[in-house]
């Protein structure tokens, strides 16, 4: 589990990085070069001679799924929703990681479930939004698309990765990297002004630490983590950067927050790691425990 607490952290902080830094930069843009810098910062590390076409394409379409379709959902989702209702809709993350590996196993577990239910109302809780509620329905489809796909591409790996135990993670997270930039520039090349695109060297340095820490270190670890803890604790684990953004916003940028709606929003997670920890057929097997 440190693997996804440390990298929780890295992504609360990185929240304060895209507000005070990238705000009224081109959010296809951003994606697609977040992506570069994660593909570069493997390849050097990547040998893939060993591992069968087969797999090389499965692994790709893992990635063009859990950060491709993930990051080109999120950002057309922008179109039809407010920032608060954004906020608001990202914490369902672990029910979809709940329902997904059940739908794998065709059978509900009703103490996974519960976990993620809490999961999710912790989340709720702390970002539910002081404005009146108001969505579209076409936006929060995409939303939600965009969370089914990050969820969908943990389960995934970390099915395919107990069968191929043979396999490194670098190597296999290299692959999801080249499935991921692939779609998100595609994206980009459709939607970017490039014509206006100014990126200042400031931009740069954010866009690098994004790309190679937050995405590329931060993906490949939180996979690596993925498949080491029960089902449970990682759909729990998906919205812990909520409560560790709004501390890295209250020391970096000094805004302010209810410490009462935080305080209970973590006390459910807290509940959550409770009953994913006293739940029964959780871990659905050994992790494999080879790393990259």
């Amino acid at each position: 589990m440190a693997y996804l607490v440390l990298v929780s952290v890295i992504w609360g902080f990185s929240f304060v990085v895209i507000k005070g830094t990238l705000a009224d930069l081109d959010s296809g843009f951003v994606s697609m070069v977040r992506m570069l810098f994660s593909l570069a910062l493997l390849l050097p590390f990547m040998r893939v001679s060993g591992i069968g076409q087969r797999d090389r394409m499965y692994f790709m379409l893992i990635g063009s799924i859990q950060f491709g379709l993930m990051y080109v959902a999120y950002i057309a989702s922008f179109r039809y929703l407010p920032a608060h209702m954004i906020a608001l809709l990202t914490t369902t993350t672990p029910l979809f990681v709940a329902l997904i590996a059940d739908g794998r196993r065709r059978r509900l577990r009703g103490g996974l479930a519960a976990a993620a239910l809490l999961a999710v109302a912790g989340g709720a809780v702390m970002k539910f939004p002081d404005q009146a509620l108001s969505a579209s329905l076409y936006g929060v489809l995409l939303l939600q698309l965009s969370n089914a796909a990050f969820a969908f591409g943990q389960i995934a790996y970390r099915s395919r990765m107990r069968r191929r135990p043979e396999v490194r993670d670098r190597d296999a997270v290299g692959l999801m990297y080249c499935g991921a930039a692939l779609v998100t520039g595609i994206f980009s090349s459709a939607t970017t002004d490039w014509a206006n695109l100014r990126v200042s060297p400031g931009q740069w340095t954010a866009l690098a630490y994004l790309g190679l820490v937050a995405s590329g270190l931060g993906f490949f670890l939180w996979n690596l983590g993925a498949r080491r803890v029960r089902e449970g604790t990682l759909a729990v684990m998906n919205n812990l950067k909520i409560p560790v953004g709004i501390v890295a916003s209250l020391m970096v940028l000094g805004e302010t927050t209810d410490y009462a709606r935080l305080g209970a929003g973590c006390l459910l997670f807290a509940l959550a790691l409770w009953a994913n920890g006293t739940g029964r057929g959780f871990a659905g097997g050994a992790p494999g425990r080879r790393s990259g």
